[in-house]
């Protein structure tokens, strides 16, 4: 009887995990196609995202103009589009140089002996206690903002979580048997790194990597919109939202509610990626 239920048991994680596996790669599909179409399609959108027509202008959403037009008679739905496509590329960029940076330091800490952790522990702890937005707001300003202050900005300020979480792990593996085994064998560090180390870690640091994109879009957003980020002759999102407040009490309701839903729901749908690929790599946050 209790092999029965422990059959039964086994049958049903394994069943789980398969619906969290399939849940994942929807997840991550539809992820894909949907941040592909809005950045190729943002892309192809060009000069019609900022072509005004004043025969057009402060019209509410309709089939001609899903997203209705502004005080210019711009469209609304291009300059979303664009504006999303940029916010995009930038946050994807800004998340990969944020990641790599993370492994690299995560490494190093764990690797590189006692005085090297506690530099890079101490640079962890130094910038985690800076309030976030103040510490993008100040690296975009140094650098005179526009697209490489918001870039480097946004890549500084969000590698320090995921250095800890490669440390942790780098530090498990290395007092792992087969590692102590592989390192009295006579195997070079790099070796055993390239074999051992990297293949155990990738998982964590892609995980880290899909949970930092809708981050790096969301302050990207809000740095703009704070008018630290991109210039106004770029139609970012954040430049889109903070010159559509002007004209809310005028009723214009619409030129903030649908780009603010493309953002929301490019944020909340990476999140979930992310939350679902972490559940399936450590299969103890499932039961969180």
């Amino acid at each position: 009887m209790d092999n029965a239920m422990a059959v039964t048991v086994l049958q049903q994680h394994h069943r789980k995990r398969f619906n969290q596996r399939s849940q994942t790669i929807m997840y991550m599909t539809f992820g894909c196609s949907f941040l592909l179409a809005i950045a190729v399609i943002g892309t192809m959108v060009g000069d019609i995202a900022i072509t005004t027509n004043f025969t057009q202008k402060n019209l509410l959403p309709s089939m001609a103009h899903p997203f209705g037009t502004d005080w210019l008679g711009r469209d609304m739905l291009f300059r979303t589009l664009k504006g999303m496509s940029i916010s995009i590329y930038i946050g994807l960029f800004a998340s990969v140089i944020s990641a790599v940076i993370a492994a690299i330091l995560g490494a190093a800490a764990a690797t590189l002996g006692r005085k090297v952790d506690a530099v890079i522990t101490w640079l962890v702890d130094l910038v985690m206690g800076i309030p976030h937005l103040l510490l993008l707001i100040l690296i975009s300003y140094a650098l005179g903002r526009g697209t490489l202050g918001v870039i480097v900005a946004v890549a500084i300020s969000h590698w320090p979580i995921l250095t800890r979480v490669i440390r942790g792990e780098i530090l498990q593996l290395k007092e792992a048997n087969y590692v102590k085994v592989a390192d009295k064998l006579g195997r070079s560090k790099v070796e055993i790194a390239v074999k051992h180390m990297i293949p155990h870690v990738f998982p964590q640091f892609l995980v880290g990597l899909v949970l930092l994109f809708p981050h790096a879009i969301l302050h990207e957003a809000a740095l703009t919109f704070l008018g630290f980020g991109l210039p106004p002759e770029q139609p970012g999102i954040g430049i889109i939202l903070s010159e559509s407040m002007k004209y809310l009490s005028l009723g214009m309701w619409w030129l903030a509610l649908f780009p603010g839903l493309v953002l929301l729901m490019t944020v909340l749908l990476f999140d979930l990626v992310g939350g679902s690929m972490r559940k399936i790599i450590d299969p103890h946050s499932a039961h969180d």
